[in-house]
């Protein structure tokens, strides 16, 4: 018995056509997991320099969280009981209202006081809201003064 060449012909061409499906599965997935791991990058890029805007505000007016928060352009509050900042930005890195935001800037406030001297410290971070509040950036930020204020 003789077996057609058209048989042949279409076997090969189910085999490629597997081949390809599967190559294409696996660029998708190499694909998809960059855009994440450029959105990612942006994203505490972005951060860092919300921080470091946040952290140059702090210094700036010597740790006084109110004139802190209206350079800013943020919220007052507290966080366990010491004074704080919230700054809230949109997906495009915007300051914007709390309901809007994807991302908030915290900056909990906590001053020591040594003679004539004040040492205005705090704790600054950014975390993404929607990600269960992962954190981007997080650092201490201090400041020495006279004891007088800005």
């Amino acid at each position: 018995m003789k077996r057609s060449k058209s048989t042949l012909f279409l076997m090969e061409q189910l085999i490629v056509i597997a081949v390809f499906s599967v190559c294409a599965a696996a660029c998708v997935k190499i694909l998809s997991s960059s855009y994440f791991t450029a959105k990612d990058t942006r994203d505490i890029g972005n951060a860092i320099l919300a921080a470091e805007s946040g952290a140059e505000s702090f210094k700036a007016k010597s740790g006084d969280i109110g004139k802190v928060a209206e350079v800013l352009g943020g919220t007052l509050g507290s966080v366990d009981g010491s004074p704080a900042v919230f700054v809230y930005f949109g997906d495009d890195w915007r300051v914007c209202g709390e309901n809007d935001a994807a991302y908030v800037m915290r900056i909990i406030s906590r001053a020591l006081e040594s003679g004539n001297k004040r040492l205005a410290s705090g704790d600054l971070a950014v975390d993404r809201i929607n990600d269960h509040e992962r954190t981007l950036v997080s650092f201490p930020v201090s400041v020495v003064t006279n004891g007088r204020g800005v």
